[in-house]
């Protein structure tokens, strides 16, 4: 049964994207119960939506089963090994350099109390 799409599922060219930087399972077995493409599309729902990932929809597969993935997949770096292999592909389609060579680090400045130390931090006592 075909499910209707969420807004943050992959689109066909998206996926064929992800396919390229992702390695195929190495060996052969039984076929997955769940295709690759719904167990990303859950991540990235779960990413884009931020509920819990025992919230995830019913029509998605199990959340136990995509945070196994997740994990897995976090752990041995293949979901940073996809970031950086998208981020130099949509940057060369962009005509610029493969690699950043440069960064900006953005940082907020939070107002102090006028005393400082233990007095600022320390209830009065009565």
């Amino acid at each position: 049964m075909e499910r209707q799409p969420y807004p943050s599922d992959l689109t066909d060219e998206q996926w064929e994207a992800l396919q390229r930087a992702v390695p195929k399972p190495k060996k052969p077995g039984r076929p997955p119960k769940y295709p690759r493409r719904e167990i990303w599309n859950a991540i990235f729902y779960q990413d884009r939506t931020g509920c819990q990932w025992r919230a995830l929809p019913h029509d998605l597969p199990p959340w136990n089963l995509v945070w196994e993935h997740f994990g897995r997949w976090r752990d041995r770096g293949l979901i940073q090994r996809v970031h950086e292999a998208l981020r130099t592909e949509v940057r060369v389609q962009a005509g610029r350099e493969a690699s950043p060579s440069a960064a900006i680090i953005d940082s907020q400045s939070v107002r102090t109390p006028q005393k400082g130390g233990p007095t600022a931090t320390t209830p009065a006592r009565r």
